[in-house]
């Protein structure tokens, strides 16, 4: 039997393992994917580290998955080998308990699969996916490139057209790292008046660079002054991890306004006046379903944004985790197989 690499983790806190297994068949209703490229994403520490009761060890993370449909399972239809294709974080549901009839896939209670993390992912040379679960890759983005849009991207894309904001509304963006230099790019291109907001003059250049209107230092100015001075934000997109962070922005957005977080602080304090007197709110967003990811893919390619990265072979998997989970790497980082 024809045999692949995996980066697997045998324990939770156990290092990565680089082993051969034999290259799966797809079963009914899946394919097996040729993978080209997979993002390393922060929450790949949930299989990591045993963040996430359940998670079966061995168990192959990755859910920023970039590749070729190489077979087709029993039952499969609309997907032949060779077509470019993604996967993401949301690896299928089941499709008949109340939460997927009304399109709540990821509060589906029965068969919910996440990618890397209930099933292996994309740190191998293939990978079996739902067919439910392939996004389209469109021409014009390498597979480094598209990448780390199958979830850093999805995320803020589908945050920022789902946050209730139009074309001409002042909206902000916290944190310009992994996600947030992503959230900025979006925001512009979707015509937001976009104001960047990060720690240090320093980060200024790389915001105008993004395309952002005005950036806010939060080391010398006060976020929620600055953004009330501009006219107040219709939307916060926090991409940081820093609770106090988020909280400094809440004063800062207009009446109806919305601090949409994406980053998962420790905690979070928020006082209840400036939302009752302003009926201001907070909302949480969760990356979204494979047309979502189809859909940021096609708008990146139209508008022209693009994930910076910085790419690793998968046998250095280790040293590529290291650097993200490090905090070092600018901004997003990427396995490549060499297929």
């Amino acid at each position: 039997m024809a045999k692949m690499r995996v980066a697997q983790v045998s324990r939770p806190k156990g290092p990565f393992e680089i082993v051969e297994r034999e290259i799966p068949a797809p079963r009914a209703g899946s394919v097996r994917v040729k993978v080209q490229a997979c993002g390393v994403c922060h929450s790949d520490v949930l299989t990591k580290e045993g963040g996430m009761p359940g998670i079966q060890y061995p168990r192959v993370p990755g859910h920023e998955v970039i590749g070729l449909v190489d077979a087709v399972g029993p039952g499969v239809s609309g997907w032949t080998p060779g077509e470019r294709v993604g996967v993401g974080w949301h690896g299928g549901h089941c499709g008949h308990c109340d939460n997927c009839r009304r399109g709540d896939f990821f509060a589906c209670q029965t068969a919910t699969q996440i990618t890397g993390i209930t099933s292996d992912g994309g740190y191998a040379d293939y990978m079996i996916a739902p067919a439910e679960a392939l996004a389209r890759v469109p021409e014009g983005l390498s597979g480094v490139e598209a990448a780390p849009l199958m979830c850093a991207g999805l995320t803020t894309f589908n945050a920022l057209r789902n946050s209730g904001a139009r074309a001409g509304d002042l909206v902000a963006i916290l944190g310009i790292g992994g996600l947030g230099h992503l959230g900025v790019q979006f925001a512009v291109k979707m015509g937001f008046k976009t104001v960047a907001i990060a720690r240090g003059k320093d980060k200024e250049p790389l915001a105008r660079q993004l395309g952002a209107w005005h950036y806010i230092d939060s080391q010398t100015q006060d976020p929620a002054a600055e953004l009330t001075k501009l006219g107040g934000a219709k939307v916060v997109l926090a991409t940081v991890t820093n609770g106090e962070a988020m909280s400094a922005t809440i004063g800062g957005l207009g009446v109806g306004g919305t601090l949409m977080i994406l980053g998962a602080p420790p905690s979070l304090t928020v006082s209840p006046y400036p939302l009752i007197s302003g009926k201001r709110s907070i909302r949480g967003w969760y990356s979204g379903t494979s047309i979502d990811s189809q859909d940021t893919l096609s708008f990146s390619v139209l508008a022209g944004v693009r994930s910076m990265n910085e790419v690793f072979p998968l046998e250095r998997v280790s040293e590529a985790y290291d650097r993200m989970m490090s905090g070092k790497a600018r901004f997003r980082v990427v396995l490549t197989t060499g297929q």
